[in-house]
Parts: structure tokens; sequence; C-alpha cells
């Protein structure tokens, strides 16, 4: 069987109909998904640069929890360092009282006071925990917090001793606040101790303070990254929705151009005739 053979106008029309309708379907996929890049076919220099950026976002993401949690960890032990400074100025103001103590039984309540405050510093320190992170009871934990994964940028945490022993803050346990002279020898380790708080607490609230700055900084970091990769991608859809309407209508004045075509054909048969 012979081919059959299309005259050069109705080819012409078919050829400009595919092509529409490849630019139909092009643009209903934009649409639909938003994206005027979707694959490597599209454009894939774009393509690749805009997954650059998404990837290098999606990676500062993930530091950005740890740099969240380093935060709240951090705090925590900020927090257990108040509390603890609140204990001591407790301890403080019994030792003061007892100075002006004149019975036994003033004594004896004032020293069971004591002593139980002594031993709650003890308690906050270890309590002061967060998933599993203790930096105020003096186990030697440094909390390493991780800024970038392209460079050294890092911050190193290291915990401190709250306990009330030698190793802490040097107060003396199972005090006797029964003479002037244990008296003051008490206020004078709680003046130190007091004083070593306040460093303690300085020194957390700088890290608390510098990890807030690079979580944010990492979060308006990552919203950069992402915005330039939709500024890459993300179809304009006012745009893509008018040329929608463009190309149905040139789909359908190719229809009716290829059927005028066809009609000339229609027209040299009907001589035959």
């Amino acid at each position: 069987m012979a081919d059959i053979s299309l005259s050069a106008a109705v080819r012409s029309n078919l050829l400009s109909l595919r092509d529409t309708a490849g630019l139909i379907s092009r643009t209903q996929e934009r649409l639909s998904t938003g994206l005027k890049i979707n694959s490597p076919i599209d454009d894939a220099k774009i393509f690749f640069e805009a997954k650059a950026l998404n990837d290098r976002a999606n990676t500062l993401a993930e530091k950005k929890d740890g740099i969240d949690q380093a935060v709240s960890s951090v705090s925590v032990a900020l927090e257990a360092v108040n509390a603890i400074d609140s204990i001591v100025d407790q301890l403080k103001g019994i030792a003061i009282s007892a100075q002006s103590a004149s019975t036994a039984a003033e004594f004896t309540e004032l020293n069971a006071q004591y002593n139980n405050l002594v031993t709650q510093i003890d308690n906050v320190s270890a309590d002061a925990s967060y998933q599993g992170t203790n930096l105020v009871n003096g186990t030697g934990t440094t909390l390493t917090v991780y800024f970038s994964e392209s460079t050294t940028s890092v911050l190193s945490v290291t915990s401190v001793d709250l306990r009330h022993s030698s190793n802490g803050l040097s107060i003396t346990t199972g005090a006797t606040l029964s003479a002037t002279s244990l008296n003051t020898c008490a206020i004078n380790q709680l003046d130190t101790a007091i004083a070593s708080l306040s460093a303690k607490a300085k020194t957390l609230g700088s890290n608390v303070a510098l990890l807030q700055t690079r979580l944010d900084f990492t979060e308006s970091y990552v919203n950069e990254l992402e915005s330039g990769a939709d500024k890459l991608r993300l179809a304009d859809i006012t745009e893509e929705g008018a040329n929608l309407v463009a190309l149905q209508t040139r789909q359908q004045l190719g229809i009716s151009a290829l059927s005028f075509a066809g009609q000339a054909e229609q027209s040299v048969l009907s001589l035959f005739n």
C-alpha cells in the first residue's frame, strides 16, 4: 500500500498544533506545581543552582535545630546558677541572723535551715539537666555546637561545678552557727560563692547570647537561601495563566486552519467529479 502524503498546508498546521499542545502541557504543569523549572530537562543550569541552594538551606536547618537545643541547654544551666545564687543569698541571711541569736533553740533552728539549704544547692545542680546534658554539676561535660558544616565555626561550652563542696562553691557542710567566729567564716565563704556564681552567670549568659545570635543568623540565612532558590524556580502564576489562555486561543485557531486546509483539498477533489 502506498504511503499517504499530506499537503504542505496540512503538515504545517499539524506541526503547529503539536507544538502548541506541548506548550499548553508545559504551562499547565507550571500552574499545577507553581514552578517554572520542574526538572533538569526544563533548564539544567537553573535547576541545579536552585537545588544547591535548597541543599545548603536543608543542611543549615539541621544545624539550626542543634543550635536551638544548645540555647535551651545553656539556658537551663543559667537558670540553675540563678537558683543557686538565690539559695546562697538565703544562706547568708541565716548566717547574719545567727550573729544576733542568743538562745540554743535559735541556733538549733538556724543550723537546721542552713544545712538543709546547703543540701538543696546540690539538688538543684543535679536536677539541671537538659536532654541528658548537665553543665553545672561538675561532671566535666563539654557542649559542642557546630554552626556550619563547611567551616570550623564552633562553640564549646564547658560545664562548671556548682556543688557546695570544695570542688564547687567551697561552702562548708554541717556548719555550726553558734559563735561569732564561725558565723564570720560562713559569711566569707558565702561572699566568695556569690562572686563565683556571678562570674559563672556572666560566662553562661554570654554563651546564651552568642548562641541566640547565631540561631537568628542561621534562620535568616536559611530563609535567604530558600528565597534565592524560589527566585530561580518559581513560576509567575499570573503570567502563566495569561499564557495558557493565549495558547488555548492559538490551538483553536490552529484547528480552524487545519480545517481550512482540508477544505482546500476537498475543493481540488471536487474538480474530478
